[in-house]
């Protein structure tokens, strides 16, 4: 049985159907006969080549026995999160103005500035140079960086606190 929409948003619809074709023993040719689909369709979908079209939805949704719109939801949740994930790494701060050894244990260029927004906050503020702050708080803002210490233990760098209160924070 397939799962409810609200647990897989975001997963492409591919390999749902691909999970769901393994618990049900039904290859993807035989999936492909069985709703007059080309086998190819079927094989890109699975490999996350290809898009479910509203078409395809309709028919999968017959042979599953769900809502007609069921993989095209999934098709359009997985795009939106995809296009989500991109515009997040275009957003970051001027990262020039960060020493490499700031972020020593990880590709500065590979970060998400907003999933990992509470760890950086109190990197810079514990290891950060007046540059660095400055530009943490001209990239979050603040009031968002007071909201997020909230949430942040004490650190056991003295700076923390000092810079903190330095920069009114």
């Amino acid at each position: 049985m397939l799962p409810e929409l609200d647990k897989i948003r975001g997963i492409h619809p591919g390999y749902i159907l691909s999970r769901e074709l393994k618990s049900r023993g039904i290859k993807s040719s035989e999936l492909a006969s069985n709703i007059d689909e080309h086998k190819q369709t079927i094989s890109a979908i699975l490999n996350k080549k290809r898009k479910i079209t509203p078409s395809l939805s309709i028919k999968l949704s017959a042979k599953f026995n769900v809502a007609l719109d069921y993989f095209m939801l999934l098709q359009a949740s997985y795009d939106v999160n995809t296009v989500a994930a991109k515009i997040s790494t275009l957003h970051k701060p001027n990262l020039d103005i960060f020493r490499p050894a700031l972020f020593w244990d990880t590709d500065i260029n590979q970060i998400d500035w907003e999933k990992q927004k509470r760890a950086i906050i109190k990197r810079v503020l514990e290891r950060g140079n007046t540059q660095e702050i400055n530009e943490l708080i001209s990239f979050y803002g603040k009031q968002e960086i007071s909201a997020e210490l909230k949430n942040i233990d004490n650190s056991i760098f003295s700076s923390f606190n000092k810079n903190i209160s330095d920069f009114n924070l």
